[in-house]
């Protein structure tokens, strides 16, 4: 791999910086706000079917987040919780977006490492806004080449980003914490994939089979690339 490696993305939620255990709190919080009319592990369950339903209409990140919230109150409610429980879901979102950036251990010294021996690049998928906010808040801006905030990472959203880079797939190589986002679809279309495993991954993105994978790699931490490279 070392000799075919030009360019490096970097997933950015929960590979650079933590994210998910910001949405879990909210969640929490927000299944406890209407356990008057449902279990909150039965909100939490009509939520996610929400989220769901809403994908391909909100995309990824924390408006759409919030206006699930806001259908899911109507839904288990059946019209009839009041404005002030809209309200604080609100609040609730708002509040994730003002959340600190709070680096994950070792991305810095890693990407110390890696500048000006490759080309690094950020691609995530999310809220333009609110990811364009946690990259300046992180202070990593200097260290890419390049960032892509996407809609999503199938397998057309790679090769459109490499396209972009004018790099060819054998030459790139993913770094994230979603198997399902972050690997699967860059192997697919023949590039490198590492897996930094996080503590906490939305359901949506779990993928418990095991990979095999001749130009894929399992990580235990982000500064563990250095030494494949």
């Amino acid at each position: 791999m070392k000799n075919h490696i030009t360019t490096i993305a970097f997933d950015a939620d929960d590979t650079l910086w933590s994210n998910e255990p910001y949405f879990q709190e909210a969640e929490k919080e927000f299944c406890t706000l209407l356990e008057d009319y449902l279990p909150q592990h039965s909100v939490s369950q009509e939520l996610l079917k929400t989220e769901m339903q809403n994908l391909h209409l909100y995309g990824y990140g924390v408006k759409g987040f919030m206006l699930c919230m806001v259908e899911t109150i109507g839904k288990v409610s059946d019209n009839t919780a009041p404005m002030e429980l809209v309200n604080k879901v609100i609040q609730l979102g708002q509040d994730l977006l003002r959340k600190p950036v709070v680096l994950l251990d070792g991305v810095t010294e890693t990407l110390e490492s890696l500048k000006g021996k490759y080309r690094l690049v950020v691609a995530t998928k999310g809220d333009l806004l609110d990811q364009e906010r946690k990259l300046k808040n992180s202070g990593l801006q200097d260290f890419f080449h390049h960032i892509e905030i996407m809609s999503n990472k199938k397998e057309h959203d790679y090769n459109k980003l490499l396209k972009h880079l004018d790099c060819s797939p054998e030459n790139f190589l993913m770094l994230g914490n979603s198997i399902k986002s972050d690997i699967l679809p860059v192997l697919e279309i023949g590039g490198n994939a590492a897996h930094i495993p996080y503590h906490v991954t939305w359901s949506h993105e779990q993928h418990d089979i095991h990979l095999n994978h001749e130009h894929f790699m399992e990580l235990k931490s982000i500064d563990e690339i250095v030494k494949y490279l």
